[in-house]
């Protein structure tokens, strides 16, 4: 083959259906890369009910500054009204850490005997420790067990009230970290569970008056919280709005809607 054969080979233009698929692939790609790091990203935060709350991450830390258990929960109201609700819900204010609280709780975990006030480890959010916690017993003793933290974030928000976060999970045994190997209690996955346990407690009291869901974490199929338990979310926070004083709340309550694209992300 001569050379002037072989310039002419190379030079030749490619077929029409090569560039086709190129284009194609090209196309696919940028639509892709839009969707993943633009548009669904934003798309999927919603602060529609609670605009003050965009921006707030959504994981609370450990002492040690790790990512803790995520915000799943919320609820509108003064601390009185929480505390009254909660009650109200078969939910029991956790005891402080002591040294003799945390000799009672050995004592209910080996001994396998009640201790339904049994403390909560501390967690931390916005540089502080829980303002509250709660938990209702599963079983006879405090190694099962409901329980949540709950943070007052806001003075005063969409409903010019105080504004509460909460991490809810379900302790379903003692173990040791995963990253410390300090004893402590071990959580089921499934963190949505939970949420959705607490709020219907919480509409069974009679005194809510209307549900609402904020972005989260977001989508979470292998989180991990500061002990290195797994958890599974959609990301979302359910918030409940209690009845301010002189109004009746409804049973059940209404829950208003969610953006269409966010239901379809909690479906999937």
């Amino acid at each position: 083959m001569s050379a002037e054969t072989h310039t002419r080979t190379s030079d030749a233009p490619r077929p029409r259906w090569l560039r086709r698929v190129v284009l194609a692939a090209l196309a696919v790609s940028s639509a892709w890369a839009l969707a993943a790091y633009l548009v669904l990203p934003f798309a999927l935060r919603h602060y529609e009910h609670q605009q003050a709350l965009a921006g707030f991450e959504m994981v609370t830390r450990t002492a040690q500054g790790l990512a803790g258990d995520p915000l799943n929960v919320g609820i509108v109201g003064s601390r009185e009204e929480l505390v009254a609700a909660m009650t109200r819900a078969g939910w029991f204010p956790a005891d402080p850490v002591t040294l003799r609280t945390s000799v009672d709780i050995v004592g209910s975990v080996v001994l396998d005997r009640p201790y339904p006030q049994a403390p909560v480890s501390p967690l931390f959010y916005q540089g502080r420790q829980q303002d509250l916690a709660f938990e209702k017993a599963v079983g006879t003793s405090a190694d099962r067990r409901q329980h949540v933290r709950f943070w007052n974030v806001l003075p005063s928000g969409a409903e010019g009230r105080s504004v509460w976060l909460g991490s809810a999970s379900f302790d379903v045994g003692v173990g040791f970290s995963h990253y410390t190997g300090a004893v402590t209690h071990a959580i089921d996955p499934n963190v949505d569970a939970m949420r959705d346990a607490l709020s219907a407690d919480l509409a069974r009291t009679g005194r809510i008056i209307q549900t609402y869901e904020i972005s989260g974490v977001g989508p979470t199929l292998d989180g991990r919280n500061g002990e290195g338990d797994r958890y599974v979310t959609d990301g979302e926070v359910r918030v409940s709005v209690i009845a301010p004083a002189g109004q009746a709340g409804r049973n059940p309550p209404p829950t208003l809607t969610n953006p269409p694209i966010v239901d379809l992300k909690n479906a999937l």
